[in-house]
Order: C-alpha cells, then structure tokens, then sequence
C-alpha cells in the first residue's frame, strides 16, 4: 500500500512540476514582451497605438487576475481535499488499531495455547505409513507360501 501511494505522490509531483514548469516558460515570456513594449518610446505614437497599448495591459492585468483567482480557489480546494484525507486517516486509525490487537492475540493464543487441551482425531493425524486406512483394509493379503511336505 506504502508503495502504491508513495508512487501516486511521486506521479503528482511530476505533474505539477511538469506545470510549473509551463507556467513559469510562459510567465518569463510574457515578461519579456512586456518589458519590450516598455522599452519602446510609446510617447511619440499616434492617439490610437496608446488606446490600444492601455487594452492591451487591461487584457493583461485580467487575465493575471482570473489566473490568481484560479489559483486562490484552487489551492482552497486542495487544502480542503488534503483535510479531508487526514480525516479519513485519522477515523480508520481505531479500526487498524482493533485488527493489529485482534491479530497480536491470535498470534499469543496459537503461541501460548496448551495443545494437551485440543485432541485431533486419529483419522485427522499424520501417520508414517503412505497409504490411507481404507486402502490398506482392502488390500489384497499375499497369500501364505506353500509349506512343503515331508
């Protein structure tokens, strides 16, 4: 079980880096265009190129916006999932406490237990010879040898 939720973490954690990894490649990108028209004289652009300039970094700042949002309920979400995790944890924790008593006084009784007290049936019991009691009360008898005469 160990091994199947350590490789379930390890799945997640790939994922999300794998994500990140996207995030932050498209971020740097998208500061780097940013600093581009930053860097451009936009004083000395016509009346038209600045409205533009000014929807071009309202489009911006909302989608920065939704992505935050996003994130915010999302990262909500997990913390409610992971909460919910601990819980169940912690509920089943009397039921593997009750198998691990119940299965520790197994083992004390089966360690413990006077076998003088249990009596198997001789039918139940292990024997030396190789055939089983009913085979060998219909086995032929070898008949006696002739005795001679004198």
């Amino acid at each position: 079980m160990k091994q199947v939720f350590d490789q379930f973490l390890k799945f997640l954690h790939e994922g999300i880096a794998a994500i990140f990894r996207f995030v932050e490649m498209i971020w740097t990108w998208s500061v780097d265009q940013i600093a581009r028209l930053a860097s451009v004289p936009w004083q000395q652009w016509p009346l038209w190129k600045e409205i533009l300039l000014i929807l071009v970094l309202a489009a911006v700042v909302w989608a920065l916006f939704r992505v935050g949002r996003e994130l915010f309920y999302a990262g909500a979400a997990i913390l409610a999932a992971f909460a919910e995790l601990l819980g169940v944890l912690v509920r089943t924790l009397p039921h593997v406490m009750l198998a691990g008593v119940i299965a520790l006084g197994g083992v004390w009784l089966i360690n413990h237990l006077d076998n003088s007290l249990v009596r198997m049936p001789t039918w139940l019991q292990a024997s030396d010879q190789s055939s089983s009691p009913d085979r060998r009360e219909t086995a032929p008898q070898p008949a006696p040898a002739p005795q001679e005469q004198k």
